[in-house]
């Protein structure tokens, strides 16, 4: 089957989809599907790219051209907008129109964030054009995409009680910003939490922790996508620092991107911004406000939550119920999670399941499966939330497109009950095929799809393949490349990857699916001598429907050798 990987898209979260595209690029079955890099760009134009662009470290390094960076700025191509009516070069890739997709794909592989990939216009494109694809459907997408919804349709199934308040851009007014900020005060206290609704990945996403007016007027004009400028802190800038400036308004983890508005014109690039302001503040102007083209037109105000954070992912058996998966709680060591210490390495940690009892891990995993069914999401959803300090589950930000790099929560979570990587892939292709049959379009077709796809996994399956030691030494080195090896050994399809820790004792440790998906081998040493958590066997028990059907008959106990000879004997 081709899979066509749609990545990129006009949200601010293009990078963080370019990380998924790789992932599902790299590790879907190859002996299952034949996949097909398509990048979406800020256009909107789809383009199937030359498959040597996946290995780029971001999407600047190879859309736009090269040639089309000036004066020193690394932008999207949006701040080239004659761009959009001109060819491509053929080193990047061939534009395909969607009544061309069925010569190039059957199936959609969704890997794509924030507004216009999440929101069911996506989907619904590819509905008209009876094109299947990975994830929830029309409905689920919608929801997902708005916190502001999302809370009162949360509050709907599980009566949850969380303060909020909904500003909208014509409330925002620069006299009122100090009677606006005492009145949230005494509504929700300190500290606020403001959020951009319709973003994700921690984009727009501001803590206001101070009793201070400039940090909350700072905090709402990030999440409404705009900046006020003084004119005393440009004109002390000298051009290197201007230069900074400007690079960063065009950086989507934290700027405002382009195109902007100011001064009633959309302006597309840093350096006519820059010139724009140098010129305008000439004119003895106090304030310059400058506004994203793709600003929020509604900032989400909340209470904070004081407690530990989670994040839970949920998935369907073949019938539609859903299996909610182990919560994992986020240990966050910085202050404010925002964009990029969520992608830097050591912001966080994560722990499977929540530090806390089984019964109220039982809890989370029923409310979490609760709001999956009752938001009309289906296929796959990570649900965050917090337990705070009275033991009281509070829910927000259902994500239909959870984040796809290899060591994401989702795939963190399917592997306590057994799925590598490859396998959840496989997973979410063939769930998704049996929900888009449930939609009663084309039925009979998807059902032959469907049909042809169960018997090469079953074929699959049944083929006895070679074991193949990965021994590596108790170093986070050594262990990220035995990971690399070890997803990529699965997605290849010839041989079995049996995971092999040389440990500090001196002993060979054989290690389960669930240990290659911690973050550093001291996660692993810590978790050889102890008893696997009840809720990883309770869930994973729950589960062997699904993971005997994509991953066989997972095998959760470590066994210990004390000689690699010992080791290759009994396993080989």
């Amino acid at each position: 089957m081709r899979i066509g990987i749609f990545f990129g898209g006009p949200s601010r979260e293009r990078e963080i989809s370019f990380a998924g595209g790789k992932t599902a690029f790299e590790y879907l079955d190859k002996s299952l599907f034949e996949p097909v890099p398509i990048f979406v760009d800020s256009f909107g134009r789809f383009v199937r790219i030359q498959e040597d662009l996946m290995y780029a470290s971001e999407i600047r390094d190879f859309y736009p051209a090269k040639n089309h960076f000036q004066d020193g700025f690394r932008t999207y191509i949006e701040s080239f907008p004659t761009l959009e009516n001109e060819p491509l070069p053929p080193e990047t890739g061939v534009l395909i129109s969607p009544s061309e997709f069925k010569q190039h794909f059957d199936f959609a592989f969704l890997a794509m964030h924030g507004p216009d990939c999440e929101d069911g216009a996506i989907q619904g494109l590819l509905e008209w054009y009876k094109i299947p694809y990975s994830g929830p459907g029309l409905m689920g997408s919608a929801v997902g995409i708005d916190k502001i919804l999302q809370n009162e349709m949360i509050a709907l199934v599980n009566a949850q009680q969380k303060k909020s308040w909904t500003l909208r851009f014509d409330q925002w007014v620069p006299n009122e910003y100090a009677l606006l900020f005492q009145v949230l005060k005494k509504h929700l206290g300190l500290p606020l939490v403001i959020k951009a609704p319709h973003q994700g990945s921690s984009i727009g996403v501001a803590i206001v922790k101070e009793d201070s007016l400039e940090e909350f007027v700072y905090a709402v004009n990030q999440c409404f996508f705009q900046v006020e400028l003084e004119s005393t802190t440009w004109n002390a800038m000298d051009p290197a620092q201007k230069q900074a400036w400007g690079q960063k308004m065009a950086n989507l983890d934290e700027g405002i991107g382009f195109p902007v508005l100011f001064h009633g014109q959309t302006v597309f690039h840093p350096a006519a911004l820059i010139a724009e302001l140098d010129t305008y503040f000439l004119q003895d102007e106090a304030t310059a406000f400058i506004s994203s083209a793709n600003a929020e037109d509604q900032v989400l105000v909340e209470e904070f939550i004081e407690g530990q954070e989670f994040s839970c992912g949920c998935i369907q058996f073949d019938n539609g119920k859903p299996l909610a998966l182990p919560p994992s709680e986020v240990i966050k060591m910085v202050r404010v999670f925002d964009f990029n210490a969520k992608y830097k390495p050591g912001a966080s940690r994560k722990r499977i399941p929540v530090d806390t009892t089984l019964e109220i891990n039982q809890e989370i995993q029923r409310v979490i499966a609760d709001v999956f069914q009752q938001l009309g999401i289906n296929v796959c959803v990570r649900i965050d939330g917090f337990l705070t300090p009275e033991g009281t589950i509070v829910l927000h930000d259902p994500n239909t497109i959870p984040g796809m790099s290899p060591t994401s929560f989702i795939f963190k979570q399917m592997a306590e009950i057994g799925l590598n990587v490859t396998q959840a892939l496989t997973y979410l292709i063939r769930q998704s095929l049996r929900e888009r049959i449930r939609s009663g379009k084309h039925t009979w077709q998807l059902r032959s799809l469907l049909a042809s796809l169960d018997e090469k996994i079953r074929q699959h399956n049944s083929v006895l393949k070679p074991k193949e030691l990965i021994v590596f030494e108790s170093t986070d080195e050594q262990y990220a490349a035995a990971r690399l090896k070890y997803g990529s050994m699965h997605a290849a399809g010839k041989s079995v990857p049996v995971p092999v820790l040389h440990a500090k004792d001196g002993k060979y440790y054989k290690l389960t699916n669930p240990l290659m998906f911690k973050e550093f081998v001291a996660d692993i040493e810590d978790l050889l001598h102890a008893e696997r958590h009840a809720l990883l066997t309770e869930t994973s028990r729950k589960a062997a429907e699904i993971t005997s059907f994509y991953g066989g008959n997972p095998d959760f106990g470590i066994s210990v050798y004390t000689s690699l000879t010992e080791l290759e004997g009994s396993v080989l």
